[in-house]
This record gives structure tokens, C-alpha cells and sequence, in this order.
């Protein structure tokens, strides 16, 4: 009994922010590390409103991680998560796993469609049901909100006539849907990091992403002599994107023209042609941000492989094996012939 009572304070004692109140696909994410067992069961969750102040409280000690969304299938990076992830003290990815992204229309009971006048949602969600409403809704007023889940209390609140949101979110705040699984992309999906502060990265698993910012000089080439360090190597980058510039610890001023750069590669640290790409980046960029490695949601494909994964859905291709060419070189040392 002792070692049990022991278990399940050491598991309520872990902190998670993440971007609620509930019913939000970020909750649903939350649910699914503690699925994989990134986070404990007993783990308390701690609902905030953006991802910004779920990534500071980690900085500042009142969270132990953060549960955010990185990017989306259909509307890409999420940039209020790369912002936060560049500016203020580093911070460190563990794990990510991959949500569905499928809406509800729900409203209070006793709505029929055609009363609808206003529409709530997250403005990345938004995106995702442009076209069902411009074809169903095409009068419609957007207000947005700062969660999926926070829409669907302003429509509970009479503040909006519908909500695009999480099923669950409409079962909280009592609501019915008037129209089940939107979206205006079949198979769109987002993926949610686990964040913490810095420490030994996640245990290579042969399947693994790893992510950096870069902090390049503002000079000719200077982006693709980066890139360059990767595909030397063959090690597969599998995102790239940009955002402006900023001065200051906290990014509170402008830097008109400038950029920072967040890429996202297979591999680990532990894999050697990874590990040469980051040094070589590390040799050419003014700064290097290493975001980890971690644990791919996705299948990889093999670096040997010739054919496309099924459906195209791998993550892209596993880095080269560098263990035949670093034994040759290792004999070379002892005066092996070559």
C-alpha cells in the first residue's frame, strides 16, 4: 500500500499546462501522452489560454511540461508555438503525438441552422471549415476565440449563435450539433508537442524527429549553405519555416527583414549523420536553438527503401548508417592499410 500511495504522489506531483479550458484538442492530445505514458496518469493538468503562457510556465517553475500544438496538416505551423519556442530560456520537445482534426457546428438547443448568424471558433480551426461554411453558412458572421473549447462556452453563454469545435466540448457545455465531422480536408491531423525544459533527450528509438531554430547571417546563400549541411549528409528535412526577426530576450522588438528559421528533420542526435548535420549548423549559424530528439508519431521510412511508404503517410527517410564508414576510419587510426 505504501508503494502505491508513494506512486500516485509522485504521478500528481507532475504539472501540464495546456491550452483549454476543456474540451479542446489539446486536451485530447493530453490524453493521448498519457496514453503513451509521456505523462503520468495522475498528472494535474493545468488549463491556460495560450501556448505562450503554457511554454512560461514551464520557464518560470510552475509546470512541468507544456502540451501544445506545433502544426497542422491543412494550415500549417502553428506560429504562436514557434514564437514562443524562440524567445525566452530554451526549452526542450520529449514527445509528439498526431490528433484528427474533425468539427462539430454545435449550438444551444432548440437552434436550427438556418438561425444562425454568428460563428465562433479558434482562428486556426477556422481555416480548417472555411469552405463547409461559406457552402452551409454563407452569411455568417466569424468571431474569433481562443480556444475550440472556449467557443463553444461563448455560444453556451449566448454570446455566439454556433461553435466549430471538439464533440466533447459540445457534451460539456450541454450543446447540440447540428452538423458532425467537418472538416474541409479528409485525414487532416495536428501535431502536439510535450515540452519541458532542457535535459537529455528522449531515448533513440530508430523512428525519431528531431527540431531546431536557426539564427542564420543576413548575407547571400547563407539558407541554403544551411540546408546544405543537411543534404550533404542525406539527413531528410521534413519542415522548414520562417518568422520574423526580434531583438530581446523576449522578442519585444522588430527586426524589419530579418528571420529565424524552424526546421524539423528525421533522425536523432544519436544517429551520426545527425549529429554532423548539427555541428556543421552550429559552425555556420549565428545561433543554433536544438528543440531535441524525440520519439516520430509516424512511420519512417527506411534509408535503404526505394518505394514510397503506403499512402504516403511515413515521415520521411531514416538518415544513413555511418557505422561501416566510421569503422574504416577508426582502423585507418591504428595504421590499417586503406
Amino acid at each position: 500500500m505504501a508503494d502505491s500511495t508513494e506512486q500516485s504522489s509522485v504521478q500528481s506531483t507532475v504539472r501540464v499546462a495546456f491550452l483549454g479550458p476543456e474540451g479542446t484538442f489539446t486536451e485530447q492530445a493530453l490524453k493521448q501522452f498519457k496514453e503513451i505514458g509521456a505523462v503520468p496518469a495522475g498528472a494535474t493538468e493545468i488549463p491556460v489560454a495560450s501556448p505562450r503562457v503554457a511554454l512560461d510556465m514551464v520557464r518560470d517553475g510552475e509546470a512541468d511540461f507544456a502540451c501544445v500544438a506545433l502544426e497542422n496538416s491543412v494550415d500549417g505551423p502553428v506560429s504562436q508555438t514557434e514564437d514562443a519556442l524562440t524567445y525566452g530560456a530554451p526549452l526542450q520537445i520529449y514527445r509528439e503525438v498526431l490528433v484528427p482534426v474533425v468539427f462539430s457546428i454545435l449550438v444551444r438547443p432548440g437552434t436550427a441552422l438556418e438561425d444562425v448568424k454568428t460563428l465562433t471558433t479558434h482562428p486556426v480551426a477556422e481555416a480548417q471549415v472555411r469552405n463547409w461554411v461559406e457552402k452551409h453558412l454563407p452569411d455568417v458572421s466569424f468571431v474569433p476565440a481562443a480556444s475550440n473549447a472556449a467557443a463553444a462556452a461563448a455560444v453556451q453563454a449566448g454570446q455566439a449563435d454556433a461553435a466549430a469545435a471538439p464533440a466533447r466540448a459540445g457534451e460539456i457545455h450541454q450543446l447540440d450539433a447540428v452538423a458532425k465531422g467537418v472538416a474541409d480536408v479528409s485525414g487532416a491531423q495536428t501535431r502536439f508537442i510535450l515540452v519541458g525544459k532542457p535535459g537529455k533527450p528522449t531515448e533513440r528509438t530508430g523512428s525519431d524527429r528531431s527540431g531546431m531554430i536557426l539564427w542564420l547571417p543576413n548575407v547571400p546563400s547563407s539558407l541554403l549553405d544551411a540546408i546544405a549541411e543537411l543534404s550533404t549528409r542525406q539527413v531528410d528535412m521534413v519542415r522548414i519555416g520562417s518568422r520574423p526577426r526580434r531583438t530581446g530576450e523576449k522578442g519585444e522588438g522588430a527586426a524589419n527583414g530579418n528571420y529565424v528559421f524552424h526546421i524539423g528533420i528525421v533522425g536523432h542526435i544519436e544517429d551520426d549523420a545527425v549529429a554532423e548535420a548539427l555541428a556543421g549548423l552550429y559552425r555556420r549559424a549565428e545561433d543554433v536553438r536544438f528543440l531535441g530528439s524525440w520519439p516520430s508519431a509516424e512511420p519512417l521510412q527506411a534509408a535503404d527503401s526505394q518505394s514510397p511508404h503506403p499512402f504516403h503517410r511515413h515521415a520521411g527517410s531514416a538518415p544513413p548508417n555511418y557505422a561501416e564508414s566510421s569503422r574504416w576510419i577508426e582502423a585507418l587510426k591504428r595504421g590499417a592499410k586503406g
